[in-house]
């Protein structure tokens, strides 16, 4: 039976790895529809207008949501989802961690501080963020020399990975699902926010240390900084390269 899919997400490559598969027919017979947060200016101003990707509220318009589609798929979506929407449609995650560890913001920045496993998941939506019950999961190993930015990389791979093999039978709702032996933790974005000014006076291990300043190093985003004797902001960064790959 065909179904019509919703697929809300603010991860644009992401989108574009998904329609990737959608045209090598892993999908056939299904109706897909692609959507932003309204909060996400980039998008917003790219595709203004679009009816191919376009704004969408969850926490507004759930009613025209459930109404008009058969399944929700949350891909990077920086939205909550209401309970009125996960109750009344379909709604799934990937979710770039592994449920229960470190569910909510970054969860490869805080796996590097933490040392909590890392990876991938697919899981229904329930009222909690990153809560439901899981139907798919794949482990991603954090090596020393990794970065905010490489680890998601890793983490974006085991994604599609996941969707490629798992997602044809969870929209036809062929799956099981398991429930996580513990609740595990969550990292909301105010404590990612607390972790980025590095005060000059902290004292703790170089380890310590290290892991803070490549767990905020990623790409071009200025993250870390500390405050200068002027007050101005100064953003730093790593690069780190293993042995085999150092010029």
């Amino acid at each position: 039976m065909s179904k019509k899919i919703l697929v809300v997400s603010d991860n644009e490559p992401l989108v574009n790895r998904f329609k990737a598969l959608i045209e090598r027919g892993l999908f056939n017979g299904h109706a897909f529809t692609f959507a932003f947060s309204p909060r996400n200016t980039a998008l917003a101003e790219k595709y203004a207008g679009s009816t191919v990707f376009f704004p969408i509220n969850v926490k507004t318009q759930f009613d025209e949501i459930i109404a008009q589609y058969d399944m929700v798929v949350s891909l990077h979506c920086k939205q909550l989802f209401p309970s009125a929407l996960v109750r009344g449609i379909h709604c799934v995650n990937v979710h770039p961690g592994l449920n229960p560890h470190n569910r909510g913001w970054f969860p490869q920045v805080f796996s590097i501080l933490n040392g909590k496993p890392c990876g991938a998941t697919i899981h229904e939506i329930d009222e909690l963020l990153d809560h439901g019950g899981i139907i798919a999961q794949k482990e991603v190993k954090i090596e020393s020399w990794d970065t905010s930015l490489t680890a998601y990389n890793k983490i974006l791979d085991a994604e599609m990975e996941l969707i490629e093999a798992y997602m044809p039978a969870i929209i036809e709702g062929k799956y099981t699902t398991q429930k996580p032996d513990q609740e595990g933790n969550l990292n909301l974005k105010k404590d990612y926010d607390a972790l980025c000014q590095i005060q000059l006076t902290d004292t703790d291990t170089f380890q310590n240390h290290l892991n803070r300043l490549r767990a905020l190093t990623h790409g071009q985003y200025m993250n870390a900084y500390f405050l200068d004797d002027t007050g101005r902001k100064v953003y730093l960064k790593l690069e780190l390269f293993p042995e085999d790959k150092a010029t």
